[in-house]
């Protein structure tokens, strides 16, 4: 399998005069959404693909309150979630509060596993699809 990236030329915003470049970015080839993965997932499994489809359900709801929790959630060989915070800094301990905190993000780290196979992908031109 290759993942598939096309050509685009782009500015540099930290310096607008410097010349355009030509970069290498990723192309998606589709999204799958969860009742297509749940159908993958049961041709893997002995599971049919409506408990494979409750089961992707009931996992995202067991993350989401582990994560609300204050837990850090691993998948096998799939890697971890985690939860991480924006917030504005202070110049004492005393004036730190919940109310410094700008934003949540889900961060994901995939398994060595998971990062070895990615990194060995191959690439093509999405232009040799057509």
């Amino acid at each position: 399998m290759a993942l598939f990236f096309k050509k685009v030329l782009r500015g540099n915003p930290s310096n607008p005069t410097a010349p355009k470049k030509w970069y290498p970015i990723l192309k998606s080839l589709g999204l799958i959404k969860e009742k297509e993965v749940a159908k993958l997932l049961a041709d893997e499994t002995t599971l049919n693909p409506k408990e494979a489809e409750m089961t992707l359900y009931q996992l995202l709801k067991v993350i989401i309150r582990l994560l609300l929790d204050g837990h850090t959630v691993q998948l096998g060989e799939l890697g971890s979630f985690r939860l991480t915070v924006h917030s504005e800094g202070s110049e004492t301990e005393d004036e730190v509060s919940a109310n410094k905190i700008q934003s949540v993000h889900v961060r994901f780290t995939p398994s060595d596993s998971l990062r070895k196979e990615i990194n060995e992908a191959t690439f093509k031109d999405v232009a040799t699809l057509q």
